[in-house]
Order: structure tokens, then C-alpha cells, then sequence
């Protein structure tokens, strides 16, 4: 079921994606293949109008404000910007964003093919004179389908980082997963049994204590209150088989098994060890802050489920009735 929602989100995510640069493409926010005007005023004195130079582009808020269709800029246009003009008049531009920069320009440089950078053609060129300033008409690089672009970047760095994790998992999950092993081999798991059956008995009134079912909700939990919730994951079906083995009606949930899933759900937990792992991997400062947190949310949650189960377990309308089959 999990899966499909994953599906759900991700098709949903591609649908608004593609609207939105359907949208893009029909308002041309980002004026592909329009000339825009600026003035150039070059930083120092050129022999020639041709070859590399660096200077201004200058526009003031209003032009801006006009080409692009926005009423955001409020200050005259300064950047810094580096040409390279041919000696026909044509060329290529390029600068780097800074915090003089308009938004709207930052905000194209995050898809530039370029990285944080802006570059274009220069259409074309006319200088005043030498130590004076110039009009050019630049043409920015096209910039198309941003949303799909986002998703699929997103995606590809999102993928990275779970390899990442799971890398940084490995250790502490095979170092918990093996002192389990070790517990069950050495008769722990038996002997926690054994000394937990008061307790069992009282929450599972309905399975026997010798039962193997105990013994499965028994790791199940130990490995949940470790934190360990992958290791958790066999233990609880294994749990739940050993249940299903109890059950006088194959396909309904015994009161056994409802309790059993309301203190899963409930996450009840001592050590939250995956969690500390995935802060430690991400580069937190102080992974184990959780802690104290963790066990009074997942202390009430499991509280809360665990009374709830055994409340309606004495309604009339969640009583099991043979006649009715349910």
C-alpha cells in the first residue's frame, strides 16, 4: 500500500511539474530568445571594440521591471559582467550573481548551464567612444522545462543521499542485529521471557505463556525500544504468524494481535539507535538530543494505543461473534 502512495505522490509531483512549465512556456517569464537592451560601460579604456572586456551592464528598474513583467525591481540594475565581442559586433556575456543582483536573475542563474553564473549572446554592440559607455542587446540562454528539472535533480540527489545513509547505517545496524542474535543463541530471548510474563500475560491475556508468539513479541519489542526498527520488522511477522496460529477466525484480528500492533504503532523506545545513526550520517551536532524526546512522544503514543485497544476490546460491536462470522 505504501508503494502506491509513493506512486500517488510521485505522479502527482510530475503532473504539477509539467503544468507549471507548461505554464512557463505559454507567459515566457524568463523572455527566452527576447533581446534585451542594456548600456555597457566598460571598467577600462579599449583600443579596439572588440575582444574581452569587462564593465557594467546598466538598466534602469522600470526597463527591468518592463521587460520581464514584474513590478519587483525597485533600484537601477548594476552588474558586473565580463563580454567577449567579436569584431562584427557579436559575442557572449557572462557574470556572476551577487547580492546586488535582481531576483529575478538569481533566480534563473540556480538553472544555469553555468551554476550560479548567467551567460548569453551579445546581438549586438554600438560604443560611444573609447572611455565611454556602450548599448548592447543581449539574449540570456534559454531556459525551459525548470520543474521537471528540479524533480529530476531532486531525485538524483535524494537517491544519493539514502546510499549515503544507508551506508552510514550499516555498522550500527550490524552491530545490534548481531548482539540480538548472540541474546536469542545464549537463551536471553527465553529468559527475558520468562522474567516479562507478568506482563505479557496481562497484555496478551489470550496466548500462552510458553507460547513461541511470546517470545516474537518479546524481540519485537526489545528491538523497537533499541530503535532498531528494521531488525524489528521480521520479529513482527513473525510475531504475527505465531498469532495467526491462535486465531479461531482466519482473516479477523484477535485481541492479541490489535494490542500487539498498538504498541508497534505506538513506537515505544529506549534507545532510538536508527534514528541517532541517520542524524550521526546527516551531520548533526549532537545526534542524541532525540533521546529524552523520543521517549516520552513514543511513551505516550503507546499508552494512548494500548488503552484504546483495550477498551474497545470490550465493546460489544468489536467483540468477535461466530454466528455473524466477524
Amino acid at each position: 500500500m505504501l508503494n502506491y502512495i509513493w506512486l500517488f505522490i510521485i505522479v502527482i509531483a510530475l503532473i504539477a511539474g509539467i503544468a507549471n512549465d507548461i505554464s512557463d512556456e505559454i507567459n515566457d517569464p524568463y523572455r527566452n530568445g527576447v533581446v534585451l537592451e542594456v548600456r555597457f560601460i566598460a571598467s577600462q579604456p579599449y583600443s579596439v571594440p572588440s575582444g574581452r572586456m569587462e564593465g557594467l551592464f546598466y538598466l534602469d528598474a522600470k526597463q527591468f521591471n518592463d521587460f520581464y513583467g514584474i513590478k519587483t525591481q525597485v533600484k537601477e540594475v548594476r552588474q558586473k559582467a565580463t563580454l567577449t565581442i567579436s569584431e562584427n559586433g557579436m559575442g557572449y556575456f557572462i557574470f556572476t550573481c551577487d547580492d546586488s543582483t535582481p531576483s529575478r536573475w538569481k533566480d534563473m542563474a540556480k538553472w544555469s548551464s553555468s551554476k550560479g553564473k548567467l551567460t548569453g549572446e551579445v546581438k549586438w554592440i554600438k560604443f560611444s567612444e573609447p572611455n565611454g559607455w556602450a548599448k548592447a542587446g543581449i539574449v540570456f540562454e534559454p531556459f525551459r522545462f525548470l520543474k521537471l528539472k528540479a524533480i529530476t535533480q531532486a531525485a538524483i540527489e535524494f537517491a544519493a543521499l539514502a546510499v549515503q545513509i544507508a551506508i552510514g547505517l550499516i555498522g550500527i545496524m550490524a552491530l545490534w542485529l548481531g548482539l540480538i542474535k548472540i541474546a536469542e543463541e545464549a537463551g536471553f530471548i527465553k529468559l527475558l521471557t520468562r522474567i516479562l510474563a507478568p506482563i505479557t500475560k496481562r497484555l496478551f491475556p489470550d496466548v500462552p505463556t510458553e507460547h513461541p508468539a511470546v517470545g516474537a513479541i518479546v524481540m519485537n519489542i526489545a528491538a523497537n525500544m533499541l530503535g532498531l526498527s528494521n531488525a524489528a520488522t521480521p520479529m513482527g511477522l513473525k510475531a504475527m504468524e505465531e498469532l495467526n496460529k491462535l486465531n479461531p477466525k482466519a482473516g479477523t484480528a484477535t485481541n492479541a494481535m490489535v494490542t500487539f500492533l498498538a504498541i508497534n504503532t505506538g513506537g515505544l523506545i529506549l534507545i532510538p539507535a536508527t534514528a541517532i545513526a541517520v542524524r550521526a550520517a546527516a551531520g548533526s551536532a549532537n545526534p542524541g538530543i532525540i533521546i529524552g524526546t523520543s521517549i516520552f512522544g513514543a511513551g505516550c503514543a503507546t499508552i494512548a494505543g494500548v488503552l484504546a485497544s483495550k477498551i474497545l476490546q470490550r465493546l460489544p460491536r468489536y467483540k468477535l461473534d461466530d454466528k455473524k462470522g466477524r
